[in-house]
């Protein structure tokens, strides 16, 4: 629960704080007087009469009722103060900086959850423990430095490691980046990540309030909650970006099936975030960069984004070049009229085919006259970046004064590269205090703007029901009386129900019956074992069969397989191989797969994901993210997939999931597609109850 006391306390009091700044007591005690606290800020301390000149009590006893207590003493003193504090002195809301609890031993966890069950009792926030605090315009109670630049209109951040946090705000504050508010959680007991943007959604006022949201996620504790919220912020003009940490496949364990194999908790966050639309972010350079492009652009970006780049050195402009050009970012070349009468407005040996090259030697008005084109007379450009450094030979003030007033008047967005933080210092200083950002990499910056361009929009969470049989889905599952792997014929029925397609096919562990049902499909035919779960592993595929004879010869080898118990044959069909498939995952749900298929899936892993149910836009946002999607267009020649087919069957099988939460792992490996249709050939469907 977030109240007003902790978020606008009218009194405060360090318990354990001391005269001593490089200890936590005496570093909050700081960061609150020289953030300039304006209510009554009190110190408890048994052995100082005076604290950084405000009066000491030595015993919590003796306080007057407060509003807020921030605990910095150890661990096993935490619970008492806590209920002395709550039942006797009014204290509505706790940080606890404190370290040694739950995170630490068996010992440490009973402290924290006497201390969350005083907090219950006595309706109190709790922020920690184990945090560095919690930093806003209203109080600095946090104990770590930096202490970035607060601003209404700056960051959001919200962050489950403290350490962490400090590292990011590091990263931040050189770029300019300004902040809101800042949230350390620590151990998370009642106020964790999900809570907090529960409290930001639920009171948002888009006059009043920060639009843009960084979090640093180590343990996603109710994924549901998060879905909402984030969704919910950016439907209302936020915008968010996220690390999940400790996602790695460290953990993946032997799978039985291709899903298994490629599926882990990473692909869960992924799609969750897909969902949602969260932009993710792998490092602390890619967070803060990216908060910095949310604060340098007033909306969202166009999908189809044309790049000016402005630069007086060749080599950055290259590289930034390429690094969007890779991530699908245009940098249209520059050409014409316009193009021809700007270059007589530079410096001879100036280059307008974009980058924008005006030289080493360029004045500030050069600068200003290439933004003014690019601006004003190239209608195609989206957007403008500027890399702008110096060799120290002289000075740019002038140079980032002109930078600054174009970006305060332009309507297109400017991105500013500056990279000489060290030989031109004090004059990049001086542009950030004037409320800009710096990207001084633009390699860093190139790869942060393609991760918020390929970000798709909070999806419709309505499930998508149209063509699926719900009622004979449940019938199918709850006529089921073994765990384990399905029957062919059960998992044709299910796929039937869902309205996915599949080529025809017959399973007998009868010879003659085998052979009647391919004669009457008509050959070449596929013939597949049943029994065993790796059917190419075992040699139990036979492609392109095309006499009674040699099925028959396949039969009786099949047959022979260890496990096998029957022979599936099929009509032989072609196309390009697909691939789509499911996990569940605790408190996520089933995580959707959609890539290339056959036998290469698991070596191959371009797979996209994404958190059922799905709507078409998600399937077809899944699809587009692939890294062999030019392979689906059609390429070389070749006729590209049905997509709107691929797209309905992804949808599709997320509803079946849906209504079929017993299904823990499923493959449909392959799905055979061509320009007309997309089949489904082979599949498997692990089933779990109770």
């Amino acid at each position: 629960m977030i109240n007003r006391q902790l978020l606008q306390p009218e009194s405060i009091v360090v318990i354990g704080g001391s005269n001593n700044v490089h200890k936590p007591g005496g570093a909050v005690v700081r960061n609150l007087l020289s953030g300039g606290y304006s209510g009554t800020l009190r110190v408890v301390n048994p052995k100082e009469d005076e604290v950084q000149g405000i009066k000491a009590f030595h015993d919590a006893r003796e306080l007057p009722p407060t509003d807020l207590a921030i605990l910095v003493v150890a661990a096993r003193f935490c619970p008492q103060y806590v209920e002395l504090l709550a039942s006797e002195k009014g204290v509505k809301a706790f940080i606890i900086i404190s370290a040694g609890f739950g995170e630490e031993t068996p010992e440490g966890a009973v402290l924290e959850q006497q201390i969350l069950d005083a907090c219950e009792k006595y309706g109190c926030a709790l922020i920690g423990p184990n945090c560095i605090g919690l930093l806003t315009r209203w109080h600095h109670s946090v104990f770590t430095k930096p202490i970035p630049q607060l601003n209404p209109k700056g960051v959001d951040f919200i962050s489950g490691s403290g350490a962490t946090a400090v590292f990011i705000l590091e990263s931040a504050v050189t770029k300019g980046l300004q902040f809101n508010s800042v949230w350390s959680i620590g151990n998370g007991r009642q106020i964790g990540i999900e809570d907090v943007l529960e409290y930001m959604d639920e009171n948002f006022d888009p006059e009043r309030d920060s639009p843009v949201k960084l979090l640093y996620i180590e343990n996603i504790a109710d994924p549901d909650k998060l879905l909402f919220h984030a969704t919910s912020l950016i439907r209302k003009g936020c915008r968010i970006a996220a690390i999940k940490a400790g996602s790695s496949s460290a953990g993946s364990r032997a799978a039985s099936s291709h899903t298994g194999a490629i599926a882990s908790s990473d692909a869960a966050v992924e799609a969750l975030f897909r969902k949602a639309g969260i932009v993710r972010c792998f490092s602390r350079e890619e967070l803060t960069t990216v908060g910095c492009i949310f604060n340098s652009t007033d909306s969202a970006l166009s999908s189809q984004l044309n790049i000016a780049i402005i630069t007086h050195a060749g080599g950055p402009g290259v590289m930034l070049t390429d690094a969007l050009s890779k991530g699908g970012i245009n940098v249209p070349a520059l050409f014409g009229p316009v193009a021809d009468e700007l270059k007589q407005k530079l410096l001879p040996g100036s280059s307008v085919a974009n980058p924008i090259d005006i030289l080493a030697t360029a004045q500030p008005e050069h600068l200003a006259t290439a933004i003014d084109y690019c601006e004003q007379r190239f209608d195609e450009i989206d957007a403008i970046m500027v890399i702008f450094g110096t060799p120290g030979l002289v000075k740019v003030f002038e140079i980032y004064d002109v930078l600054h007033k174009k970006m305060m008047t332009c309507r297109k967005p400017i991105f500013p590269i500056l990279p000489s933080v060290n030989t031109a210092g004090p004059e990049v200083q001086e542009f950030l205090r004037k409320g800009h950002v710096n990207f001084s990499d633009e390699v860093t910056l190139a790869t942060a703007l393609t991760q918020v361009m390929k970000t798709p929009a909070p999806a419709d969470q309505n499930v998508v029901v149209n063509g699926v049989d719900v009622p004979r889905i449940r019938k199918i599952i709850d006529g089921i009386d073994s765990q384990g792997f399905l029957q062919p014929e059960t998992v044709h029925a299910l796929l039937s129900a869902a309205g996915i397609p599949t080529v025809p096919e017959f399973v007998s562990a009868d010879r003659d019956e085998v052979l009647a049902f391919a004669e009457k499909t008509g050959y070449p035919v596929v013939a597949k074992v049943v029994g065993p779960v790796h059917k190419s592993d075992v040699g139990g595929v036979a492609l392109n069969i095309r006499s009674k004879e040699v099925l028959s010869a396949e039969f009786d080898r099949m047959m022979c397989i260890d496990g096998a118990t029957a022979v599936m044959v099929q009509k032989m069909i072609r196309g390009t191989e697909l691939f789509i498939g499911a996990k569940y995952e605790p408190r996520f749900g089933h995580v959707v797969l959609c890539g290339l298929g056959g036998i290469f899936v698991e070596v191959l892993k371009d797979v996209s994901s994404g958190l059922a149910p799905l709507s078409y836009e998600e399937a077809h946002s899944m699809i587009h993210s692939l890294r062999g999607y030019k392979i689906l267009k059609g390429t070389r020649g070749q006729k590209g997939i049905n997509e709107r087919k691929y797209a309905e069957i992804i949808v599709r099988l997320s509803t079946l999931l849906r209504f079929a939460t017993e299904i823990k792992e499923m493959d449909i490996n392959p799905l055979l597609a061509d320009e007309q249709d997309v089949i489904a050939v082979d599949a498997r469907i692990l089933v779990e109850k109770g």
